[in-house]
């Protein structure tokens, strides 16, 4: 899953989309450019809904990645 974060976002609403997965058994890993921070989320999310996570200040979409057919 990414969870692709506003352009002019704060450190504090990055920090606060971390906790949120942390508190959800995710690890991550944070990716900054010159327009937007992608964070990459590590672990199982077949089941989770990211509607929740769109909610949260600071976050412009969030992608979930497809799962293999083979």
């Amino acid at each position: 899953m990414l969870v692709v974060m506003q352009k002019k976002t704060t450190q504090s609403e990055i920090d606060q989309v971390k906790q949120y997965l942390i508190d959800n058994d995710f690890d991550f890993h944070q990716s900054t450019g010159a327009n937007h921070t992608i964070i990459g989320v590590i672990g199982d999310t077949a089941t989770f809904s990211t509607a929740e996570m769109e909610q949260l200040p600071g976050v412009l979409v969030v992608f979930k990645i497809p799962e293999d057919r083979s």
